[in-house]
């Protein structure tokens, strides 16, 4: 008996959430170790059908680094990387979009439509979604056909989520001349929420959160903490470029970025709904 009234529990803690959240926008960017495990996939798929009945609005960014350097591999194409981007000449475009666009995409939709959900895949290139432009060099070389978001135009998504639907976005657009561009799905998905006014941007990592000095989790940040744990080098590595990216959904509108484990099963719903959250949420302000 106790369990039931434990579990009853977590969802009288859930309510004053879900309505605080009803019909808000909240962009999951999804990747890491949360794609590559069977019962993490299938829980992330659960999570975001939760959101969509309780009131809210997911959408869906996804990355696949990994997936795509087993294609590359599969067809002796080597990798390289710059500064963390992956080098993209004309061969490893065609792979980046075969496989974020195509087998990616549509296994994600796959798995939230046989769930229950109204899953549609697009890239940035439907609809005109986002146009993006050639990243500069890098380290003083060119990563190639590497994109960063020049603007998004979210009709397609307002129209998607109107009826009812769960959109889940590929990261690659085009320019201005019509080339389709490789990009990073962390600022993809910042841009995308920003877009939208989201109230919630979600970055589905491979780590807790941010730590302070002593390694302990910090549940929640302000902007100017951020720049000072940065400048303390306590915030370093492969954090500084998710924070960042962070850092400017909020400049852009964004209510609230949150940085969690995707590790966790249901990790979107243990730090959305519960009170203490299971990750580091950064928010505008001192």
């Amino acid at each position: 008996m106790q369990k039931l009234i434990d579990k009853a529990k977590v969802l009288i803690e859930a309510l004053p959430y879900i309505s605080k959240f009803r019909g808000r926008t909240i962009v999951v960017k999804y990747g890491g170790h949360a794609m590559e495990d069977e019962a993490l996939r299938e829980a992330f798929a659960q999570d975001v059908i939760l959101l969509k009945y309780v009131g809210l609005q997911p959408v869906v960014v996804h990355g696949g680094g990994p997936q795509i350097g087993s294609m590359l591999e599969r067809l002796g194409i080597a990798s390289r990387f710059v500064a963390g981007q992956r080098v993209t000449d004309d061969a490893t475009m065609n792979v980046v979009e075969m496989v974020l666009g195509g087998t990616v995409n549509k296994e994600i939709v796959r798995l939230i439509n046989r769930a229950g959900g109204r899953a549609v895949g697009i890239s940035g290139k439907d609809g005109k979604l986002v146009r993006a432009r050639k990243m500069a060099a890098l380290g003083g070389l060119d990563p190639g056909l590497v994109g960063e978001v020049e603007f998004v135009s979210p009709e397609i998504l307002e129209k998607l989520l109107a009826a009812d639907f769960i959109p889940v976005i590929a990261p690659i657009a085009s320019d201005a001349e019509g080339r389709t561009l490789n990009i990073n799905a962390d600022p993809f998905a910042a841009k995308i929420a920003a877009a939208l006014r989201a109230e919630k941007l979600v970055l589905l990592t491979d780590v807790e959160g941010v730590r302070d000095a002593g390694g302990k989790l910090m549940p929640s940040l302000t902007a100017d903490e951020v720049d000072r744990l940065i400048t303390d080098r306590v915030i370093d590595g492969g954090m500084i470029p998710k924070v960042e990216c962070g850092l400017g959904a909020l400049r852009e509108g964004v209510r609230k970025v949150h940085i969690v484990d995707g590790r966790l099963e249901h990790a979107i719903l243990l730090e959305i709904f519960t009170d203490q959250g299971i990750g580091t949420e950064l928010v505008a302000g001192r």
